[in-house]
């Protein structure tokens, strides 16, 4: 009660101590008086007056001033005024100039060398340097002559409330066992504050949960989390998430606060019994069974796990207790009942057992829950001496791949009638050991075949129980146990082990590491795994990221350049191929969302922005807009260059009056002779006019017969367009017409 007084009044009290420091009169002070001056350490002169006496003077020491001090991160139109400097030698006539030196003068400290008036002219961070040490001298104005010795002080930042809380080892995680009782400490966690310890209540911690009640508490000023709730139960829950908050200030109002999250698992204690699966089992033996042979098996389970399931079999009452026994199969948890000594079917036809389960390491602390351990009857039938089937071995181990094909042999039990008339063997599977009907078995030759497709992830051993039958006499019968143990195949693809986002700084540097990410896969190859990362092939050469392989089998994921903005793009989309080593390999593609923020300079990201970005494309909107403009363009350039053509592809038009021959061009080269006439008939160009009684070529059949109605601008204009498409033609028809017109004149 006494320290939260004096906190209180601290509290109370430190506004007004700031504000009586940062107040121009209180800097100011009366001149000290002689005790005063020496016990500050003012020098000494000796004058002689002299040579016998020696008399003793002091210097005068005119500096008055106090420790002074200016708050921190203090901005204002004005610089702040720190204090002032004043001497008793000043009469006030200006004639005494005031020089300030050291830490900061000049460049954060300035002095009004006529007031000896001292300003901040900077905004000063305490976390960067709490206090400065300065000089200060009267000199003469005119001769800057020291007037008296300089003399330091110090000028300290006082702290203000500027920096939150941080859990620099976060996130945490910790165990406390199943069923603690109230109070069981878990674990403490600390946060730091860059605030001053001393001063006031800026580093003045106090903790608290946010989420994670009412399973657990936290000591306000300590740290130490603590459960809450009494016998909480694994097997109802096993993980728990708490946020726990540290708050400056004392917890007050106005305090800055930080934020991290513990991860509380609940470790097993042997708190539950075992239990039969059933109370009463049924086994038959013949009565020549070879001793040591197993009659059959039980099972207790257990909701415990490791070896807190762990359980012995006895047989702890019955009267067959010197005939039979029961061991323990600690692979399969269950126990074993076999044969010790012979059994005779005349003597006693059936035995009853009485067998119990019991865990083997208890726990005393939960030893009031009552006993850790369960029984259940066992009956065994005694059958006759005519002897039924004798199996080739007292129990099978079978091995199958659980993409084994339906129907496919997974293996064979055999079996054989010792009685010298011998029987012949009918062979089925005991359905009470095999209720999903997963396995098949022929009858004849006791082949086990595959009914149903397996999976080594939901269960690796299957448990059941062939029978074999005398034809001849079916109450002969023989039991054997055939333990299937399924094989893994590579038929699960790897993937992440969770769902993973990275934040990436925009600050962050080139090679910084974004995240860790690590992957799983359900099959269990016999050399353990290992995994192979790749991105896309699209994506191998991507300018913003890269992968590299990490020896735990994990995989970090670098930037490869700095300047990342957010502006420009938020989120990344990395897409990661992840391939197991099984034969053949199985592959699949998880992406990992990457988003670009805000953070301080020493990397703790304080805001981030959410919009999608599909990185493989690997442009933004504008670059998209673009590219979409120029493919338009190019459409639009296809479309007039193909308008362009058709223009030019018109036949040309022949006036009425025009003479033919004057559109026909001259080349000086040959032509090729009679094959190059054999592409068109001359007589045309002989006889323009004849193209009005259609006078077709006998050589060639034309693929479209023209009417003789056409007019004769239409046969000009196609005697011109077939003159332009053969050069031997035009020659030839340019010969043929210019010797016509020497004859007609």
């Amino acid at each position: 009660m006494p320290e939260r007084l004096a906190e209180m009044l601290l509290d109370l009290w430190t506004p007004l101590i700031i504000l009586w420091i940062t107040l121009p009169p209180c800097i100011y002070m009366a001149p000290m008086n002689q005790s005063q001056v020496l016990m500050s350490g003012s020098p000494l002169e000796l004058n002689s007056l002299g040579e016998e006496q020696r008399i003793l003077n002091r210097s005068k020491r005119g500096w008055v001033w106090n420790q002074m001090f200016v708050l921190e991160e203090f901005s204002g139109p004005e610089p702040i005024l720190v204090g002032r400097l004043h001497t008793d030698l000043d009469p006030g006539s200006k004639k005494i100039k005031y020089i300030l030196s050291g830490d900061g003068a000049g460049t954060i400290f300035q002095i009004n060398d006529v007031t000896g008036d001292i300003h901040a002219i900077k905004r000063l961070d305490r976390e960067e340097k709490a206090e400065y040490t300065l000089t200060a001298q009267a000199v003469d104005w005119e001769t800057s002559k020291p007037l008296e010795p300089p003399s330091e002080f110090i000028i300290k930042v006082q702290d203000i409330n500027d920096n939150a809380p941080e859990f620099l080892n976060g996130p945490y995680h910790a165990t406390v066992p199943e069923m603690s009782i109230l109070g069981t400490s878990v674990t403490n966690v600390t946060a730091t504050d860059a605030d001053d310890p001393v001063y006031g209540n800026s580093a003045k911690l106090v903790y608290s949960i946010l989420e994670g009640q009412p399973y657990f508490s936290i000591e306000p000023e300590t740290a130490i989390i603590k459960t809450a709730l009494p016998n909480m139960d694994r097997e109802a829950k096993e993980e728990y998430l708490v946020v726990i908050q540290a708050k400056d200030m004392g917890g007050h109002s106005g305090g800055l606060s930080g934020t991290t999250t513990l991860t509380v698992t609940l470790t097993d204690v042997n708190d539950n019994p075992p239990k039969f699966a059933q109370s009463l089992y049924h086994f038959s033996v013949p009565e020549d069974v070879v001793l040591g042979t197993a009659i059959g098996r039980v099972k207790a389970n257990d909701q415990d796990i490791g070896e807190n399931a762990q359980s012995s079999y006895d047989i702890i009452d019955g009267d067959g207790t010197a005939l039979f026994e029961i061991t323990s199969d600690a692979q399969a948890q269950d126990g074993i009942i076999r044969l010790r000594k012979p059994l005779d079917f005349e003597t006693k036809k059936s035995y009853t057992l009485k067998v119990e389960a019991a865990n083997i390491h208890i726990d005393p602390r939960f030893s009031g829950r009552g006993p850790f351990k369960d029984t259940a009857t066992v009956k065994i039938v005694v059958e006759d001496a005519d002897e039924p089937p004798v199996f080739s071995s007292p129990t099978y181990l079978l091995e199958v791949h659980e993409n084994a094909a339906l129907n496919s042999v997974i293996g064979q039990v055999t079996a054989r009638d010792p009685d010298i008339t011998s029987s012949p063997i009918r062979f089925s599977i005991d359905r009470h050991t095999d209720l999903e009907r997963q396995f098949n078995i022929n009858a004849d030759d006791g082949k086990i075949t595959l009914a149903t497709p397996l999976d080594r992830e939901l269960s690796v051993w299957h448990n059941i129980t062939i029978i074999a039958t005398e034809i001849r006499n079916h109450s002969q019968i023989s039991r054997v146990p055939v333990a299937i143990k399924v094989l893994d195949v590579n038929d699960n693809a790897p993937e992440f082990a969770s769902e993973y986002e990275a934040f990436l700084c925009e600050n962050g540097k080139p090679g910084q590491v974004i995240q860790t990410v690590s992957a799983m896969d359900k099959d269990d190859p016999k050399n353990g795994h290992y995994f192979l990362y790749s991105l896309l092939p699209e994506m191998v050469n991507n300018p913003n990221f890269t992968i590299k392989k990490n020896e735990d089998n994990s995989l970090s994921i670098l930037a490869k350049h700095n300047g990342f903005n957010r502006q420009k793009q938020e989120v990344y989309l990395l897409p990661i191929i992840i391939s197991d080593s099984g034969n053949p390999p199985l592959s699949s593609t998880s992406t990992l969302t990457i988003r670009v923020c805000g953070c301080s300079n020493d990397g703790v990201v304080q805001s981030c922005n959410v919009e999608a970005y599909v990185l493989p494309i690997g442009l933004s909107m504008g670059a998209l807009i673009a590219i979409l403009a120029c493919i338009i363009l190019l459409l639009v350039i296809v479309v007039l260059f193909v308008t362009l053509r058709r223009h030019k592809n018109e036949p040309l038009i022949i006036k009425d009056d025009e003479d033919v021959r004057e559109n026909i061009i001259r080349y000086d080269d040959e032509g090729g002779g009679e094959e190059d006439t054999e592409a068109f008939d001359i007589a045309t160009l002989q006889n323009p006019d004849g193209i009005n009684g259609f006078l077709p070529r006998k050589d060639i059949k034309p693929d479209l017969q023209f009417m003789p109605r056409l007019q004769k601008r239409v046969a000009r204009r196609n005697i011109t367009r077939c003159c332009l498409k053969r050069k031997t033609v035009e020659n030839h028809a340019f010969n043929e017409l210019r010797d016509q017109d020497q004859k007609r004149k």
